[in-house]
């Protein structure tokens, strides 16, 4: 397939490999792959489809919709079409695949309706969660993947260098947001921001103004804001962007499924000396936890470490939201989705290891007033974090 944006063959065949290791130290006879977002890791394909991973041998690519575009984008050899989910044993047995004893599928997002589907489907079978495993392998990316995310930062940085171009008073954020994600999409963003947890949904990011910024939402998040309708109630909103207020712009690119996470805060003439000294603080934080963060380093513990830095710069009750549901996280992982492992959040004991890629997010959060913070997307090294966004951290006080 001669396309710039498939998946390269190796890819899927090193994937592949890896879960079936993992399958193999689980003692789990095969994995049927359903979600979205890991059947186009593993298979390089997001149509209609269902890939069955043996602990041995060759995996089987199953489409039902779309079939022609799914034989063109996945490089596996085996990929046939079904009639549907019911062929699936049969199709097993054409294939001289025996059914499985233990069959692994993603038991963290399979709707309890599937699941009893899959379990009359397979009714000597016994289903097995591996999802933990095979969020595990992909919250260590590959070189390939890397410069995916390379590239999707690199627009991240063009996304914020065209807000001086757009931001003006009396605007509405949702105007503002619009100009910006228009010229994200001419950039190739996909449009879709994918996450893996139930229920958490995002369009782009958010781009809050002032107090407004400072309203809490339903999403893990330290912003909500109150978006355009309570149906969807974080985002942008109709209030109208005014002078001396920061402006929030939290914008995830998302380009070929990999995605960039990006904060940078603006304003249109000086804002309250409070947020400027709060901004000032939160990228002194960053910067001093980058140098830590080394593989090894166990992901709750630099939460703790972050928590406890910002509490010393006299940011405790604000920092990352405020009352008693601020979030309890500073980072997350990114890759294909928005929520991937490692999570930097309290309790959470998974290493840091080379390879993989965070969203670091100090953030305070004052209601009334506005927020300041940064976001920035990391290489995990040896040596600590590289940074492969590069807009300028500092604050951008505009004319």
């Amino acid at each position: 397939m001669n396309n710039q944006h498939a998946v390269p063959a190796g890819e899927c065949t090193a994937r592949i490999a890896g879960l079936q290791q993992a399958l193999a130290d689980k003692g789990v006879d095969g994995a049927l792959i359903v979600q979205k977002t890991d059947l186009f890791y593993y298979g390089a394909t997001a149509q209609q489809a269902w890939l069955y991973v043996p602990v041995e041998g060759e995996s089987l690519l199953m489409v039902f919709k779309e079939f022609a575009r799914a034989r063109e984008e996945s490089p596996l050899a085996l990929v046939c079409e079904v009639s549907g989910v019911k062929a699936i044993p049969a199709t097993l047995a054409e294939f001289a695949l025996p059914l499985p004893k233990q069959l692994g599928m993603e038991l963290d997002v399979l709707p309890t309706n599937l699941y009893f589907q899959y379990q009359k489907l397979f009714p000597a079978s016994s289903l097995v969660d591996v999802s933990t495993e095979i969020r595990l392998q992909r919250a260590v990316k590959s070189a390939w993947e890397i410069e995916r995310i390379r590239a999707a930062a690199a627009l991240s940085d063009l996304v914020a260098a065209r807000v001086p171009e757009i931001l003006a008073a009396g605007k509405t954020e949702v105007a503002v947001a619009g100009e910006l994600e228009g010229y994200a999409r001419s950039l190739g963003h996909q449009g879709i921001v994918r996450m893996r947890l139930w229920g958490a949904e995002m369009f782009y990011g958010h781009l809050l103004s002032g107090d407004g910024a400072a309203v809490p939402s339903y999403l893990a998040s330290p912003t909500g804001g109150k978006g355009v309708s309570p149906v969807i109630a974080q985002g942008a909103g109709r209030k109208k962007i005014a002078r001396n207020e920061t402006v929030l712009v939290d914008y995830v690119f998302a380009l070929d499924g990999y995605l960039s996470d990006h904060t940078r805060i603006f304003s249109l003439g000086a804002p309250p000396a409070r947020l400027q000294a709060a901004h000032q603080a939160m990228v002194a934080l960053q910067d001093e936890v980058k140098g830590v963060a080394k593989p090894g380093m166990v992901s709750g513990d630099l939460y703790e470490l972050m928590l406890a830095r910002a509490g010393e710069a006299g940011y405790a009750e604000a920092f990352m939201g405020a009352g008693e549901r601020r979030i309890r996280f500073t980072g997350h992982g990114i890759g294909l989705e928005l929520d991937e492992f490692p999570f930097i959040a309290k309790g959470q004991r998974l290493p840091l290891a080379a390879g993989m890629i965070i969203a670091l997010e100090p953030k305070a959060i004052f209601p009334g007033l506005g927020v300041a913070g940064i976001e920035n997307t990391h290489l995990v090294t040896d040596n600590g974090l590289e940074t492969l966004t590069r807009f300028a951290d500092a604050m951008q006080i505009l004319p």
